[in-house]
């Protein structure tokens, strides 16, 4: 494990985001963003996906190996050349997913409401987090797995992700979608997905 339920935790009430705890399955998806990376487009699967939550009143902690930045094919070829490849904004996004199909593939979390992204058109392979280039909308900025192979997980970002937070994993995919739909089932079919910086929880937890 990287991180611990209570760094995560802090983190997000540090950051002002809100902690979802009332209830089983009341699911806190935190995406954390490697800091060590330096902004390189590194093309591998160096963030990490934690998942958060209750049952039976116990708090359960869940970590999986994924990217939160576009692989160095987007990278280099944007799939909006006028506006240049999506790369999400740190933040908290209120119901802004939802357990659909993936591209009508398979069950995923696909985005439903607007989030924010840097504009990235350079192609340095070097991701821009300039707020000159921010842009808010509905950009299919979904989170599914890599490879469809059980037991297998994928090294290489490549084509994964445009701008999608995608775990590398296949069986932590299984086991992340097992969680989603019982949260569903449990509360409702509306999703939030917060994006902080590794960088964030080494200060929060040193502060």
């Amino acid at each position: 494990m990287r991180y611990s339920k209570e760094q995560i935790k802090r983190t997000l009430e540090t950051k002002g985001h809100k902690w979802f705890e009332n209830g089983d399955y009341n699911v806190n998806i935190v995406g954390v963003r490697n800091s060590e990376t330096a902004g390189k487009v590194t093309n591998k699967f160096d963030d990490t996906m934690t998942v958060s939550y209750k049952v039976n009143g116990e708090w359960v902690y869940h970590e999986f190996d994924c990217t939160t930045d576009p692989g160095s094919h987007y990278m280099d070829a944007p799939i909006v050349k006028s506006k240049g490849t999506a790369v999400l904004k740190e933040g908290q996004y209120p119901k802004s997913h939802k357990i659909r199909k993936h591209q009508g593939r398979y069950e995923a979390l696909g985005q439903q409401n607007p989030v924010t992204v840097y504009r990235d058109n350079n192609r340095d392979d070097i991701y821009n987090f300039n707020s000159e280039n921010l842009d808010t909308g509905l950009f299919g900025i979904n989170i599914h797995r890599a490879t469809k192979y059980a037991g297998k997980k994928s090294t290489q970002v490549d084509k994964w992700s445009a701008g999608c937070q995608v775990i590398a994993s296949n069986d932590d995919w299984t086991k992340f979608m097992k969680i989603m739909r019982k949260a569903r089932d449990t509360w409702s079919n509306n999703f939030t997905y917060t994006l902080v910086n590794s960088n964030d929880i080494v200060k929060t937890w040193l502060s």
